[in-house]
């Protein structure tokens, strides 16, 4: 008897927690849709975080990761999804790692989930992020390669976005691209290179006029030019 009621008493506690834990999914469901509705991304954090606790799922894992890179929060992205790289890893993880990692100045280990991007869907913005972590590296070969491709294969409607002024602003890829190149093929020999590089600075500034850091390295480079003819 004693028995029996014990077996009862478990399986009602199991059908009390089933039913807890379906009320609960339920109620982060309707509160995750209800932030995303309202634009609220702390509130979309919060109920992923609880659904994802509830339920424990790695696309949920991936996307709550995606939230929190996207909101600049890449410490929590990496906490919430590692580093590892695996095979079996979705487009959105790698590309969440891939992005981390270049933020929290991490080129080495940014670049590895970069070019297994690349691998996967290959593109003119993928090309870009390899060659701006490539001539950080100072692989200015691999770089100029990814550039080309980037050249390539870049379509009109493309565009890139760039902070380093108070006033951010977009570019088109194809300006960023040769932006790139100049940087690029000044590295790989300076004194011989210059004035391609230079020719380069000015296509990326007459192909988008606002492209502020553009504009700035080419005059810095013309200034460097005319300070070497007065050496000669």
């Amino acid at each position: 008897m004693k028995k029996l009621i014990f077996l009862l008493a478990v399986v009602m506690t199991f059908n009390v927690t089933a039913q807890t834990k379906s009320e609960l999914l339920k109620h982060f469901e309707s509160y995750y849709k209800e932030m995303k509705d309202q634009g609220d991304v702390q509130g979309v954090i919060n109920a992923m975080t609880h659904l994802n606790v509830i339920q424990p799922s790695q696309q949920r894992s991936d996307t709550l990761a995606y939230v929190y890179v996207t909101e600049g929060r890449n410490l929590e992205a990496l906490n919430t999804i590692g580093i590892e790289k695996n095979v079996s890893d979705s487009d959105m993880n790698t590309e969440v790692k891939a992005i981390a990692l270049k933020a929290m100045n991490q080129p080495e280990l940014a670049v590895e989930f970069y070019e297994e991007l690349f691998k996967r869907r290959a593109n003119s913005y993928v090309a870009y992020e390899i060659a701006d972590l490539k001539t950080q590296l100072q692989d200015f070969g691999s770089a100029k390669a990814k550039v080309d491709y980037g050249l390539t294969n870049v379509k009109p409607e493309m565009k890139r976005a760039y902070y380093e002024s108070q006033q951010p602003y977009e570019v088109s890829l194809k300006g960023a691209l040769t932006y790139m190149k100049a940087l690029i093929v000044f590295n790989m020999n300076q004194k011989d290179n210059l004035d391609q590089a230079i020719a380069l600075l000015n296509d990326a500034v007459t192909m988008d006029p606002n492209f502020n850091v553009a504009q700035l390295s080419m005059e810095a480079l013309e200034a460097r030019k005319v300070k070497e003819a007065t050496k000669e």
